[in-house]
């Protein structure tokens, strides 16, 4: 495929973008695949360059939370490991659909993700307690669901992770945040590498948008750890609105 200038101009702002807000909020998805999209990759190809930047962005916010003592790891881990696993079939069946499909399916999912994150991560009353037991079960039924959606659709992945680890856990927002990103990045690491084997990554493109994803994320979790995540949810909104309009627009046209 053959790049042009536009096709950077147009990705590596929203991709940096998408990696200051996903380190903060999760769903830096909403914002990334849709601008690949918009810079005229097929479906797959999106799909798959999107992982790529997105593995770079999430490592990074991974290491700054887990420097800051962030993430609770027991979580963290047994989610990601199901997550991986998970993630691995969502790709699969994500390349049995057309194209059209999964753009219907990401567009369906934008509204539904953003709802989620512009309620907020209202704060639960404390933590909850689990046994060892009850606490793995739950964190690798939490990695297959996402896991799942994440390699088949992938938008609002951290969100969702987000929600369910403040919501069943009782963690606290910050917490929260770098717990999702253990999973996250070991579902986006298992469909990039499935993405890879088919062929599906687009190198010139992603790298180069990978690093402006690490610049966000670098950014985004510094102050995340600092202020918590409600100062972004506006400029999210802002976003998803112009992003859905114009991809509704290019698919009318």
């Amino acid at each position: 495929m053959e790049l042009t200038l536009d096709m950077f101009l147009i990705v590596c702002p929203l991709v940096a973008l998408a990696g200051f807000v996903d380190s903060i909020a999760g769903g830096g998805g909403l914002i990334s695949l849709p601008a690949y999209y918009l810079a005229g990759l097929p479906a797959s190809t999106a799909a798959g360059t999107n992982k790529l930047s997105a593995c770079m962005g999430t490592a990074l916010a991974t290491y700054s939370y887990a420097s800051s003592g962030k993430i609770e790891k027991r979580i963290g881990l047994f989610a990601g490991f199901a997550a991986l696993l998970a993630s691995v079939l969502g790709v699969a069946v994500m390349k049995s659909l057309s194209d059209q499909t999964i753009r219907i399916l990401v567009m369906c999912c934008l509204p539904v993700a953003a709802i989620f994150t512009l309620r907020g991560h209202s704060q639960a009353e404390g933590r909850k307690q689990f046994s060892d037991t009850q606490t793995m079960l739950i964190s690798l039924m939490i990695g297959c669901v996402i896991g799942f959606y994440d390699g088949l659709v992938g938008p609002g992945t951290g969100t969702f992770l987000i929600l369910l680890f403040v919501h069943i856990f009782g963690l606290d927002d910050v917490t929260a945040s770098g717990t999702a990103k253990v999973p996250n990045l070991m579902s986006n690491i298992a469909a990039l590498t499935s993405l890879f084997v088919a062929g599906d990554v687009l190198w010139l493109l992603g790298l180069p948008a990978g690093l402006c994803s690490m610049a966000g994320a670098a950014l985004g979790s510094r102050l995340t750890i600092r202020k918590g995540s409600k100062f972004i949810r506006g400029m999210m909104l802002v976003v998803l609105i112009l992003l859905l309009v114009k991809m509704i627009t290019d698919m009318l046209q």
